[in-house]
């Protein structure tokens, strides 16, 4: 591969009205590639650094340390022209926390990536590799993009990583069409958007992600959910990063010990002093509140991972899911997650209304899966 040699040419946007000026000069553009570098080692929310964007061959850098969003470019984020990003899902937090708005239509060309059959997982310089034949310098991936001024090297980098995204979805663009899978890319990043848009109302869901909650009794399970929920809504409005707050490691603890008191609060492995001190009230009243729960409205024991009929149904789904995959020439987990095979095989194992794949993924798996499942259960 040979390494970059483009030159890029770029503006440094630093006021308001310069930002502007820029918008301007890509407002009639059918395809927008967006970037930026943030800091986020000590809050909740990402710290923008760097937003950058380009509609051809020059790159325009946004500086959010001193200048705000305006009016103008939130418009530009939500105007027709497609939002180009790669593996946007901080960025997409970068967007809504600094403009108040997010990018779209958007194309994540990590998401075409996979539809196309490659890593879906493929990060942004093998992507470039890959489609171009170049490769990007690396030197400033880590560097501090809060220093000002940013150096010449930093500025080149930013501007590279927009340009090249669109020569990269020049390339893919071509190869979806001839595959006539434009609408699953399209599906796939409405549905980034839309889960993007509703980070906060995931609060109540984010218990859903610990991988050895079927360890928990129902109460346990409850009382989990409580602290996760709350320490989801502290975090956001301390802007302080999740561990630390509390970790889900430890929340886990509280909930298996299920403690009455600060004693037992103490007896709990990892819990400090300051811990107790400054929340430890909080979570007692939620492990009480899940103590004396009505059982109608407590969660359902999840099914326990690694019981042989979990994993025969299990194997059965992955294999079912990856040989449509092969058939079709793209990754499994583009077709379906991990986390939603086993989801399904819950929902069997629990006798709950199956909820199956909706749209193009339904088409593409539903009679292997059911079928699958019938087999299993059979």
């Amino acid at each position: 591969m040979l390494l970059s040699s483009l030159t890029p040419s770029y503006q440094w946007l630093d006021t308001p009205e310069a930002l502007d000026a820029a918008c301007e000069q890509v407002a009639d553009a059918s395809v927008i590639a967006l970037d930026t570098e943030f800091f986020r080692e000590n809050t909740f929310f990402p710290v923008p650094a760097l937003v950058q964007f380009t509609a051809g061959e020059e790159a325009y850098l946004i500086d959010p340390v001193a200048v705000p969003c305006t009016d103008q470019f939130r418009a530009l984020l939500q105007n027709s022209a497609i939002k180009l990003l790669h593996a946007c899902s901080e960025d997409l937090e970068v967007f809504q926390h600094w403009a108040g708005v997010l990018p779209e239509p958007l194309i994540d060309t990590q998401v075409v990536q996979g539809f196309l059959g490659e890593n879906p997982g493929m990060g942004y310089q093998k992507l470039v590799e890959f489609w171009v034949g170049e490769t990007l310098p690396k030197e400033e991936t880590r560097s501090n993009w809060l220093l000002r001024p940013l150096s010449p090297a930093q500025c080149h980098y930013a501007a590279l990583d927009v340009i090249y995204l669109l020569k990269v979805w020049t390339l893919q663009a071509e190869k979806l069409a001839m595959l006539g899978r434009r609408e699953w890319v399209d599906a796939e990043c409405v549905s980034l958007i839309e889960q993007a848009g509703r980070s906060v109302d995931n609060d109540q869901q984010w218990y859903t992600r610990q991988r050895q909650l079927w360890r928990l009794t129902p109460r346990q399970m409850e009382a989990y959910r409580l602290m996760t929920t709350w320490r989801e809504g502290e975090t956001r409005r301390r802007d302080l990063p999740r561990n630390w707050l509390i970790s889900d490691k430890l929340l886990f603890a509280i909930a298996e010990k299920m403690p009455s008191n600060r004693f037992e609060l103490a007896e709990v492995e990892g819990v400090k002093p300051m811990l107790i001190k400054k929340e430890g009230d909080a979570l007692l009243t939620m492990v009480k509140q899940a103590q004396h729960c009505d059982e109608k409205v407590l969660p359902k024991r999840w099914p326990d991972p690694m019981h042989p009929t979990f994993k025969s149904r299990f194997k059965a789904l992955k294999k079912a899911v990856t040989a449509k995959a092969n058939d079709l020439g793209v990754a499994p987990e583009m077709l379906m997650r991990r986390r939603d095979i086993e989801t399904l095989v819950m929902q069997d194992l629990a006798e709950e209304p199956l909820i199956w794949p909706s749209g193009w993924r339904g088409e593409c798996l539903n009679t292997a899966l059911a079928q699958a499942l019938e087999e299993r259960s059979s």
